[in-house]
This record gives C-alpha cells, structure tokens and sequence, in this order.
C-alpha cells in the first residue's frame, strides 16, 4: 500500500529524502500543468513551478499535516502565482499552449486539425474566464482539490468555490459546444 503524501511530508521533513523524491513525481505533472496553464507560457511556468518546489523544500521542517498536502501544495502555488500576477502583467501565450497540448501521436490530418481546433476554443474559452473561475477550474480539475480544499487554497468562501466551478464549466461548455 502507497503511503499517504502527508506521512512522506512528515518523513521528508525528519530527513528523508526519498519521501520526497516520490511526493514529486506524484504531484509534477499536475502542478505543472496547474502552473502552466495560468501563466500561458511554458519558460515562465517552468521558473515559477521550481519556486515552488523550492518554497516546499524551505518549508518542511514547518509542515503540519492539517490538511491534505495537496491542499498544502496548491497554496503555496497559489502563493507564488499571486506574488507573480502582482509584480507582473500576466504573460499571454495560448497558441504556444494549444500547439504543445496537440502534439501527439500522429493520426489523420483532418482529425488532428479537428483536434487542434477543439483544443484552441477550449484554450480560448479558459482564457476568457474571469480569474477566479479559471483558478478555481484548474484547480479541481489539474490538482482533484474538492470545492473545500479550494476555499482553503483561495481564502475564499466554500460556496462562491462551488458557484465559480459551476459559471466555468457552464462556460467551458457553451463555448467548446459552439466552437
């Protein structure tokens, strides 16, 4: 049985550093494409997502399990992405996103480009959301945080969460639907 991410928290913060070696490749896809997808630009994710990694590294000999890790986790993303938005413009690069996020195993033409198109509205209508109904998608969807789990991440109310999640998938909806 696979220990649970609080229990290798505890044992990489009493030095074990396998502990942390396996909460990483847990949770790197997924923080990464959280990160990613909210500054639209692979470079900028890539530094942003070491940051964070590196804020954890700092932090564990403070580590409390009062929530799940990552709960834990995805504040200190949160953290860092908010302290980025502050000190600069938010960086656009959907296209560079779309392009990657398509690339795969090669098929039909015609279904790869129907694909590229489906992934570009989808793309385009993530970036229209209003900040908090983005953050909050991505966080459910790119991190599994439960409506609470995001309140807490956010400092945000449990049931603007919920209404949030509801406006963007509603949206995300209509606008691939109607591409």
């Amino acid at each position: 049985m696979e220990a649970a991410d609080e229990a290798l928290m505890a044992a990489y913060s009493g030095g074990d550093a396998a502990a942390f070696d396996v909460l990483y490749a847990r949770h790197r896809g997924a923080l990464f494409r959280f990160v990613l997808r909210a500054v639209k630009s692979r470079a900028l994710a890539e530094e942003l997502y070491q940051d964070v990694w590196i804020r954890v590294i700092e932090a564990r000999h403070g580590y409390a399990p009062t929530a799940r890790f990552a709960t834990w986790l995805y504040t200190i993303a949160h953290h860092r992405l908010v302290d980025h938005w502050r000190r600069h413009e938010l960086v656009l690069a959907g296209e560079e996103q779309a392009a990657e996020l398509a690339a795969g195993p090669a098929s039909d033409p015609a279904r790869r480009a129907e694909a590229r198109e489906a992934l570009e509205r989808f793309a385009r209508a993530l970036e229209a959301l209003p900040h908090a109904q983005r953050e909050a998608f991505l966080l459910h969807q790119e991190a599994g945080l439960t409506a609470l789990e995001i309140a807490a991440v956010t400092g945000s109310e449990t049931e603007a969460v919920k209404s949030r999640l509801r406006y963007a998938v509603a949206k995300l909806k209509a606008a691939t639907d109607h591409g």
